[in-house]
């Protein structure tokens, strides 16, 4: 399959760092689709632990082209702290490209993400503060910096002259609050953004086609999770891009048509981060001991996660809209220790049973989650390299969870690395 989707199919932190780091070995080409440095990546290879919050997991392998695509939007202090970083691993950054599309991240947007979120006091959203939605409304509205503008200095001072003019009275009159810097300081200091990243900003879009016309392998690498998705997500408790495989291929600058495969992470069970309803949240000592032993951490933001049971429900919608044609399943190996295990398989709500995922914050924070309920396993699964060597109990735990989805099993993760993997099938 020369074009493949990995998605995130919860609300993001499945995993998908691990699950990318591995398919990039057998692709040529890995683009960072959407969103910016609120996502993070917990990557584990023979070269060490990376966080990557920008820069496509494919970048371990210097035969990779990895793009970061006209989807995302791009703080580039974080961005060349995150490249400082991994020259220092010895990772080769010259297969690393940035469309000139791709927008930024700028001062402003950072202090009007925090200044909103306080302003919605009990009502936050839960948001990482990073400017991303901020940043993405001046994109809808038509007042966005581009990458591109960086490196021409004229249609850079044209553009910050105007829009931080207006921030400022936005900002002065809303909160009492200024942009954070003058247009002289921003502007210098964004020039030299560009300086620095200018080796790497490029029009990518003959790149992309090139690489299709030749049938080179290509992974888009999505963000966050299908449950965030501004549309189709739980609004608004979501994040501010598209962030299923429609998404994945806008961002990329890829026509859906040349999509030949979607890979849908899910972990063994599920969780979440911030505000928003959550039907199967464990909130007891069980909870927190899957939290601990998942290490349920943000990579961003180091927020504890909401941990709760597989919502098959959910699972199955994401599968759905997003067209996922095989399941990446990431840290059984959480569970092993687990005497019994649910899954949800419907909800209920006033006396009625819903089978499909309702659109309604209101109704979702209400429903009580109908479950099945499974033995657990009550040893090690962090050997098995396929599906005959876990234990029947994991067996027959996984293989129910592909049946509720609808969707063929693909792979499973029994640990951290790109080793600990159960290969089913592949997906190239």
């Amino acid at each position: 399959m020369p074009v493949v989707a990995v998605l995130g199919a919860q609300w993001g932190d499945e995993g998908k760092g691990r699950v990318v780091d591995l398919l990039a070995t057998k692709a040529k080409m890995v683009i960072r689709a959407a969103g910016g440095s609120n996502a993070g990546h917990t990557v584990i290879n023979p070269l060490g632990t990376f966080k990557l919050h920008l820069t496509p997991a494919g970048i371990f392998d210097a035969n990779v082209v990895n793009i970061i695509g006209a989807g995302t939007v791009i703080d580039p202090a974080v961005l060349l702290k995150e490249l400082q970083a991994l020259r220092e691993a010895n990772v080769s950054l010259d297969q690393l490209y940035i469309s000139d599309r791709a927008h930024v991240v700028m001062p402003y947007h950072v202090s009007l993400d925090a200044l909103e979120e306080k302003d919605r006091g009990a009502n936050e959203i839960g948001t990482t503060k990073r400017g991303i939605g901020p940043a993405y409304v001046d994109k809808a509205s038509r007042m966005g910096i581009r990458m591109g503008d960086l490196l021409h200095e004229e249609t850079l001072l044209s553009r910050l002259t105007s829009v931080l003019e207006y921030k400022g009275r936005v900002l002065n009159k809303m909160y009492s609050a200024q942009p954070g810097a003058s247009l002289h300081d921003m502007y210098l200091q964004y020039l030299e953004f560009g300086r620095q990243l200018e080796a790497h900003i490029v029009p990518i879009h003959g790149m992309v086609q090139d690489a299709l016309r030749r049938d080179i392998p290509i992974l888009i690498e999505g963000n966050q999770g299908a449950l965030l998705d501004v549309d189709y997500g739980t609004f608004p408790y979501v994040t501010s891009t598209a962030t299923g495989s429609a998404g994945a291929c806008q961002g990329a600058g890829i026509s859906p048509m040349r999509l030949n495969g979607v890979v849908g992470i899910y972990k063994a069970y599920t969780t979440r981060v911030g505000g928003g309803p959550f039907p199967t949240e464990l909130t007891d000592d069980l909870g927190e001991h899957i939290r601990q032993a998942g290490h349920e951490f943000g990579t961003t933001t180091g927020r504890p996660r909401r941990v709760g049971w597989f919502d098959a429900v959910a699972a199955r919608y994401a599968a759905e809209i997003n067209g996922i044609s095989s399941i990446a399943l990431t840290k059984l190996d959480v569970l092993d220790d687990v005497e019994t295990l649910k899954i949800c398989i419907g909800y209920r709500w006033n006396d009625t049973e819903l089978d499909s995922f309702p659109s309604s914050i209101s109704v979702l924070s209400q429903v009580e989650p109908i479950y099945e309920e499974y033995p657990g396993w009550k040893s090690s699964t962090s050997h098995a390299r396929t599906l005959d060597e876990l234990p029947e109990a994991a067996q027959r735990y996984v293989r129910r969870l592909s049946q509720l989805v609808g969707v063929r099993l693909g792979m499973i993760s029994v640990g951290p690395s790109r080793e600990q993997m159960v290969g089913l099938q592949e997906i190239f």
